[in-house]
C-alpha cells in the first residue's frame, strides 16, 4: 500500500474510521461504519465520498465540439452551455475505451470526467484521436479533487454552506464558481447511485476542509462518509454500469441495453459502423438482471449455465441492501435472455438456480 497514490482527503480518512484498498492504484476506502449502514444512508439521507481518483481532461478550441462529436456516441451538438451529459468512448470495433460525463462550458469549452481506471488510456486515446482538428486537450486530473454528496437530503445539507440557490441547478446541469464553505467550487446535479445529489470539484487545497464542513452541516440529517463498497451497490441497484463489468473494450454498449447514449442520427463517430450493424443484426449476448432463487451470492466472474451448458457470466452480483435479496447482472446468450428463464450460477463448486428480471431494481430518485 505503500507505493499507492493517495487524494487530497486521505488524511482526515483515520478520523471516521476507513478501511483501506488499493483501487486502480490508490489507496481509497472501502467503507467507513459499514457497507449497509453505508448504502442504507444514501437511499434515505445522505452520503458523502471522495471520488478524487476521478480523471478530469479539458477539451478546448474552435474545433472542440466537431472532434467530441467524432469521438463520443452521444450528441454534443446538442448540447447547452452548463449541461452535463452521460456518453462513451469507443473503439471501431464498437467496443468501449471509457464512459464518461461531459460538462459543456461553451461550444469550444469542454471538461471530461472519466474513470480513474482508465484515466491513461483515455487520455492518450483522445490525443490520438484528435489529428486535424483544432483542438486542445489538458489532463488536469492531478489539480482537482472530487467530491459527492448523493440522498434525498443532499440539497437541504449543502445549501446551508452556501448562498447560491441549489434549487435552481436542474439534474445533469452544472454551475460554476459557487461558493461552499468559503471555497469556489464547481458545482453539478449528477451522481452514481440513483439519489438526486451533487458531484462537487475543487482545489486540493479546499477539499479536506470541505469535506469536514459537509458531514458537519448534515450530522443532525444523518449523512456519512461512504465507501467504495456502497458506492458500488448503490450504482448497480440503480442499474448504472461499471467499467470492467456491464461495458468494456470487449462488451459493447447496446450488449449492456446502453443504446439510448448511441446516436446514429448525427452523423459518423468512431464505432459507428461497427454499432449500426449490431443494432440492425442484433447482438448475440444481451445483458440481463437476475434474482437468486436458491441460496448464494452471485459474484463478477461466476459462470451462468443453463442445463449444465454455458450461457454467459456473472457481471455484477451482491446481496442488495435495498430490496433484502440476492441479485444481479450477467451476460447471455440472447435466446436465454427472456424474462421469467431459470439460470443457474456457477457458486464456487456448486450450482444455484436464479430466474431472469427487469435488471431496473430500483427506481432512480433524480431531480426532475
Amino acid at each position: 500500500m505503500d507505493n499507492l497514490k493517495t487524494t487530497s482527503i486521505y488524511p482526515v480518512y483515520e478520523k471516521y474510521g476507513g478501511k483501506l484498498v488499493d483501487y486502480a492504484g490508490w489507496s481509497m476506502p472501502v467503507e467507513f461504519s459499514g457497507l449497509t449502514l453505508e448504502h442504507e444512508a444514501v437511499r434515505t439521507a445522505a452520503g458523502l465520498f471522495d471520488v478524487s481518483h476521478m480523471g478530469e481532461v479539458e477539451v478546448k478550441g474552435k474545433e472542440a465540439a466537431p472532434y467530441l462529436q467524432n469521438l463520443l456516441t452521444n450528441n454534443i451538438e446538442i448540447m447547452n452551455d452548463n449541461q452535463v451529459i452521460y456518453t462513451f468512448m469507443c473503439y471501431e470495433s464498437g467496443g468501449v475505451v471509457d464512459d464518461l460525463l461531459v460538462y459543456r462550458y461553451s461550444r469550444d469549452h469542454y471538461l471530461l470526467v472519466v474513470n480513474a481506471a482508465n484515466m491513461e488510456k483515455d487520455y492518450q486515446w483522445m490525443l490520438d484521436q484528435s489529428k486535424g482538428y483544432d483542438v486542445d486537450i489538458n489532463n488536469l486530473s492531478h489539480r482537482i479533487s472530487e467530491m459527492a454528496l448523493q440522498g434525498p437530503k443532499a440539497e437541504a445539507i449543502l445549501q446551508k454552506l452556501t448562498d447560491t440557490d441549489l434549487s435552481k441547478i436542474p439534474s445533469f446541469y452544472l454551475m460554476q464558481d459557487v461558493q461552499i464553505a468559503g471555497a469556489s467550487c464547481l458545482l453539478s446535479r449528477t451522481g452514481y447511485t440513483g439519489e438526486d445529489g451533487f458531484e462537487i470539484y475543487l482545489g486540493h487545497e479546499d477539499a479536506p476542509l470541505v469535506w469536514e464542513k459537509i458531514l458537519e452541516a448534515g450530522k443532525t440529517d444523518g449523512v456519512v462518509p461512504v465507501g467504495l463498497g456502497a458506492r458500488d451497490t448503490l450504482r448497480f441497484e440503480a442499474a448504472l454500469p461499471l467499467y470492467g463489468n456491464e461495458i468494456s473494450q470487449d462488451i459493447s454498449p447496446l450488449e449492456a441495453g446502453l443504446g439510448y447514449f448511441i446516436k446514429f442520427d448525427k452523423g459518423d463517430f468512431i464505432g459507428r459502423e461497427a454499432l449500426f450493424k449490431q443494432k440492425h443484426e442484433g447482438t448475440s449476448r444481451k445483458l440481463v438482471g437476475f434474482e437468486m432463487i436458491e441460496n448464494g451470492v452471485p459474484r463478477h466472474g461466476y459462470d451462468v449455465l443453463s442445463e449444465g451448458t454455458a450461457i454467459g457470466f456473472v457481471t455484477t452480483g451482491y446481496y442488495s441492501p435495498t430490496l433484502g435479496r440476492n441479485i444481479g447482472f450477467a451476460l447471455v446468450k440472447k435466446e436465454y435472455a427472456e424474462l421469467g428463464n431459470i439460470i443457474d450460477i456457477q457458486i464456487r463448486k456448486r450450482v444455484a438456480k436464479a430466474k431472469i428480471v427487469d435488471k431496473r431494481f430500483y427506481a432512480k430518485n433524480y431531480k426532475k
